[in-house]
């Protein structure tokens, strides 16, 4: 009895091998075989043959997704692939055997059953369906349907995760007939990057695209300047980023940038930017001093600013809304062309630092609210009147966010519970139950915790108050804990429709290009399937971590073989022998 328990426990995760586990999803045991001159036909423009080459050109916006997409699906299967020795016993001879009667897939049809909305490439959340059917037969026909060509593309991901690499370097599936209905639980499901702190080469978010979209992710949040450094160039103020970055060429021209967006647009991965203030904004002091406030005061810092060095922008004064323009003027068009978001920050503001600003001279948040009002609904009307939603951060009670998306970080209660009401309440009220929506981000989501401070202690008081040095988000956040946050936890269902879904965060005091992907992924995967298949399963009970840590492993492979460096989540001890890692 116990030896079947082990081969049951062993083999049952490949019958939902795929990552984020879908919606509906049936499979049996039939090997297929699957070779690279295989056609795959789209009915909403050309045929295309082997090795993804189209018949003829076509570069209507569908046609580019699409095509895009099969590239991958052929690079993803026939050379990007892997051998999945790690999930069979020890020494087995578990690879299929061909014969001379292999059955083969024999054909790949896409059928997209309406034409694309205009903002496909720039969608608000909701606007594109994501929902995909996916049928492959035991005779080898294979069946791809969709409404849209970001459905088709959510479908190729999906159809990828069915094969394995043989050892002989053929490809191959065990799981025909396969029967798929899929379509996401939350409309923003995203990760926010942090370019600022760390400069990342194109090469390097080009790759985190990739991995999001291989995820399921629609959402990448580019945080792209804080007090640190601008990453941003702005013709029409080229000094910022030639004084505000940390060196010459660290930085994101308009050319680089747009090409990011359409990278990611391509994939369904929406790329939108996120411009922090009025803290966060020192680098902007390196090109324009008389703009900022408090700025890098020494020693005492951190009286003033979350992090060196301080500064922030003034609060009353018409040049700081003369640079805003302008800068807006510049960046907003340019960015509106593969978004529809923007967001204008709101983090950690210091109302101490508002005693050395001269236009104002006080921390009195009687003085400042209306201040720190007048300058969100300034930007956000600039950002509405280039067409884009305003984003922003809210923390605290100390602004009314009302027709805006709002990141909320909750992090009351176990799982956010408490200040997710609270943030939801306040924006309920706000909004008249029309426009505001949030998007929720939580310090269990964060991937950058757990490496102890990255600031350094002197001797005496300072360094015994710090000891052992933990950083500020202490412990590592773990796929676990990641896979077990509910968004809707604690939420009335009157207001889960306000909830749009959620982002994880990776900040970059202590990542950059060298550690990127394994600060990131796996564990990323785990918050990418809470958002698109939901915390709960279909009898309504959180979904096992016994039963997705062998689909987790299987993902981080092909994230490996796709050139991620994740990091394992288990030792192939574990992935091996089923359930003998289990308490």
């Amino acid at each position: 009895m116990r030896t079947t328990t082990f081969f049951l426990a062993l083999y049952a995760y490949g019958v939902a091998a795929i990552w984020p586990i879908p919606s509906s999803y049936s499979s049996g045991d039939a090997v297929l075989w699957i070779d690279a001159g295989v056609r795959i036909t789209y009915n909403g423009a050309n045929n295309y043959s082997g090795n993804g080459v189209p018949y003829a050109d076509n570069t209507t916006t569908s046609h580019r997704i699409v095509t895009a997409a099969i590239e991958r699906t052929y690079d993803t299967i026939f050379s990007k692939n892997f051998i999945p020795w790690k999930f069979h016993p020890r020494n087995s001879d578990f690879e299929p055997h061909a014969g001379s009667s292999k059955t083969c897939i024999s054909s790949v049809v896409l059928q997209q059953n309406a034409a694309d909305p205009s903002d496909v490439l720039k969608p608000a959340a909701g606007t594109v369906d994501e929902s995909y059917t996916l049928t492959v037969s035991v005779s080898g026909e294979v069946m791809i349907s969709a409404v849209t060509s970001i459905g088709l593309v959510r479908g190729l991901t999906t159809f990828t995760q069915l094969f394995f690499k043989h050892s002989d370097g053929s490809v191959y599936t065990t799981l025909a007939p396969v029967a798929i209905q899929d379509a996401p639980k939350f409309q923003h499901r995203g990760l926010n990057m942090d370019v600022s702190r760390a400069y990342y080469p194109p090469a390097a978010i080009y790759r985190t695209i990739d991995a999001l979209a291989y995820n399921k992710f629609n959402r990448l949040h580019l945080h792209a300047t804080d007090s640190q450094s601008w990453t941003l160039e702005i013709p029409s103020l080229p000094l910022l980023a030639e004084k505000g970055a940390y060196e010459k060429g660290l930085s994101y021209s308009p050319a680089v940038l747009q090409q990011i967006q359409e990278y990611g647009a391509l994939q369904g991965v929406e790329v939108y930017i996120e411009i922090d203030m009025p803290g966060h904004t020192s680098s902007i002091w390196f090109a324009y001093p008389d703009l900022i406030a408090a700025f890098n005061v020494q020693p005492n810092w951190d009286s003033y600013a979350a992090e060196p060095p301080s500064g922030t922008l003034k609060l009353n004064s018409t040049a700081v809304y003369d640079f805003l323009n302008t800068l807006f003027d510049d960046l907003l068009p340019r960015v509106s062309q593969y978004s529809s978001y923007f967001h204008t920050g709101g983090d950690e503001v210091n109302i101490n630092a508002y005693k050395l600003d001269n236009t104002v001279g006080t921390n009195d948040t009687a003085v400042l609210q209306p201040l720190i009002q007048k300058l969100v609904d300034r930007n956000h009307a600039q950002v509405r009147a280039n067409g884009l939603i305003p984003v922003v951060l809210r923390r605290s009670r100390a602004v009314m966010v009302e027709r805006r998306v709002c990141v909320g970080d909750s992090t009351e209660g176990p799982q956010g519970a408490g200040g997710k009401l609270q943030l939801l309440g306040k924006f309920h009220t706000y909004s008249n139950k029309k426009y505001t929506n949030l998007i929720l981000t939580a310090a269990d989501q964060y991937l950058d915790c757990g490496h102890g401070q990255w600031l350094n202690f002197n001797p005496g008081t300072s360094s015994e108050t710090f000891y052992p040095y933990a950083d500020y988000c202490s412990p590592r956040k773990n796929w676990r804990l990641m896979y077990a946050y509910d968004p809707l936890h604690g939420v009335p269902s009157d207001l889960a429709h306000l909830v749009l879904g959620g982002e994880c965060s990776i900040w970059s005091e202590q990542t950059d290009p060298v550690n990127l992907d394994r600060n990131v992924w796996p564990r990323a995967c785990a918050a990418a399937e809470v958002l698109w298949s939901g915390a709960k399963d279909a009898q309504g009970q959180n979904r096992s971590q016994v039963t997705a840590a062998p689909r987790l492993s299987e993902m981080r492979e092909r994230l490996v073989a796709r050139g991620v460096m994740a990091e394992p989540i288990q030792m192939p001890f574990c992935t091996q022998n089923g359930s003998q890692c289990s308490l």
